[in-house]
């Protein structure tokens, strides 16, 4: 610690119901933590070499839809103070969501396991550990991994989020976004893959290139872009991320019947070599809540909390298009009562835009070896607002565990800058075996549900049906002549409520109703519940 640190003895005073003297400088930070509301106790104040315990450093529940930022470099706790967070959150009734790139998070369920540096940690910072599971549910992306899958169709993924996946350029975004228009007008199902690769074969082909000339065409070379870079993807075991049934996101916004909230667990480290890929489906996601949820502005706590582990992977080769959709998104989804957490290693990871959405840090150590290191150490230092400590200093020597925290005050205002020993999570620390884990997926009530794919008539089997028909010759078309009469062909609005996409696209849990053919700023398809 330096000597800004350093305070005499003489400059003590008590701290309202506390057991010992803190030094002044101490007890001016624990009073910007004394919320009078539900919070987060995140840890144990450290101020000039010591642990506290009788400071303890907390999170307002009303603030938790003010997005937050859990930074620091590799093995010094992120992962564990966002499991210690995700804990405290379902305790209190809020749902939580979990991207788990790495395949440890599982343990939440899992009551954690006592041990000395458990009992130490805990003695350490006041607290009364108590081993403990939460209610959990697990998922993986197209079922690749241990969890309920999860699916989206091509058309509610849309095309902005798609041309992300697929690497495409701002020309061949517009043209995959012209296509998909095409589908939605002309009652074309976008579901799985084969349904897109069907579409933008017919529109380049000699009978489907004048559909597009009334609205800007298609050109052959782009569509050929768009068909390699689908062939591509699919080559790489994507395929099974889009088709049906598709995921409700509504599923993440559910309590337990004790009442807690419900984390769920998105595994993806099977899929981590494919960062575009998670990445995307993880802003589908966010963007399919953003639509369905309304406003509520200012609640008691919030319906639910994100947290995305390495969270430069969202953003890296991300357009300005894609990048302004992220940082609207995020701005605006706080008022749905959504809170968004980046866990990531540095805070230049995140756009300054996106950062700027941030009112809840939690910083842990950064190395600074290298000159890059130092050059990113000083930009951390400058994102904080004025500090009692050297934070240069501070962490670059901060251990396992322990983080520079500051939060916003029941009021809205950013609290002191606090060095804090974080708590212990009281679930398990580390994944579950894979039998528990896969008895904890078959056991679920939505696995039936979402387990097993669909593969419905959709627009490939449109425009094949289609092409058959014309192929035939004339004795066959004289034999359909002489074949019973079909019935009434239904009217346009009957073809498009029993339409297989209205139904999908209802997401029908229930009674199914209404779909908007309508795309919100990530070109998701927009629906009515």
């Amino acid at each position: 610690m330096s000597e800004r640190e350093t305070v005499p003895p003489a400059t003590t005073s008590e701290a309202p119901g506390s057991a010992r003297a803190l030094p002044r400088e101490a007890l001016e930070i624990a009073s910007g933590y004394a919320f009078t509301g539900p919070a987060l106790d995140l840890g144990a104040l450290m101020w000039g070499g010591e642990c506290l315990p009788d400071a303890q450093i907390r999170i307002p529940l009303t603030m938790l839809n003010r997005h937050g930022l859990v930074a620091g470099a590799t093995g010094t706790g992120k992962t564990k103070t966002l499991q210690l967070v995700a804990e405290q959150l379902s305790a209190q009734g809020v749902p939580v969501f979990l991207a788990d790139i790495k395949g440890d998070l599982s343990g939440v369920s899992a009551a954690g396991q006592p041990n000395d540096k458990v009992r130490a940690r805990a003695a350490e910072v006041h607290q009364e550990w108590t081993p403990t599971g939460f209610p959990a549910e697990f998922y993986a992306l197209g079922g690749l991994g241990h969890g309920i899958p999860v699916r989206a169709t091509v058309t509610s993924f849309g095309p902005v989020l798609l041309a992300k996946v697929l690497r495409l350029n701002q020309t061949q975004e517009q043209s995959l976004g012209l296509i998909f228009h095409y589908a939605d007008t002309k009652g074309l199902e976008l579901v799985d893959l084969k349904d897109l690769r069907a579409v933008v074969a017919f529109l380049t082909s000699d009978e489907g290139r004048a559909e597009l000339k009334g609205i800007g065409g298609l050109s052959a070379a782009t569509a050929g872009v768009i068909l390699r870079s689908l062939t591509a993807f699919e080559a790489q075991g994507m395929a099974d991320f889009f088709g049906e049934p598709e995921f409700d996101t509504a599923e993440f916004l559910r309590t337990a019947p004790d009442g807690r909230g419900v984390v769920s667990v998105l595994e993806l480290a099977a899929v981590q070599d494919r960062p575009q890929l998670f990445s995307t489906f993880l802003m589908w996601l966010l963007a399919d809540l953003f639509h369905d949820l309304p406003e509520i502005g200012d609640a008691e706590k919030p319906g639910l909390v994100f947290f995305f582990d390495e969270a430069h992977l969202l953003f890296d080769d991300a357009s300005e298009a894609f990048l302004d959709a992220i940082t609207q998104t995020v701005r605006l989804i706080r008022s749905k009562g959504v809170g968004v957490f980046f866990v990531t290693q540095t805070p230049k990871d995140v756009p300054s835009d996106v950062l700027a959405q941030l009112g809840n840090r939690v910083q842990h150590a950064l190395r600074a070896f290298t000159p890059d290191d130092q050059k990113a150490l000083k930009a951390t230092v400058k994102t904080f607002p004025n500090s009692a400590y050297d934070l240069e200093e501070l962490l670059t020597g901060l251990g396992t565990g322990e983080a520079v925290v500051t939060v916003l005050s029941e009021k809205g205002a950013p609290t002191p800058v606090a060095a804090t020993r974080l708590r212990a999570p009281e679930s398990l620390m580390g994944p579950l075996d894979g039998p528990a884990l896969d008895e904890a997926v078959r056991s679920s009530a939505l696995y039936g549900r979402y387990a097993q794919a669909v593969d419905r008539e959709s627009a490939y089997e449109k425009l094949t049906s289609d092409r058959l028909a014309r192929a035939k010759g004339p004795e066959e078309m004289k034999e359909a002549a002489r074949a019973p009469k079909a019935k009434p062909q239904p009217s346009v609005v009957e073809q498009v409520v029993g339409s297989g996409m209205f139904k999908s696209l209802a997401r029908s849990v229930g009674t199914q109703i209404g779909r908007e053919i309508t795309r919100s700023l990530f070109g998701t398809a927009r629906r009515r519940r």
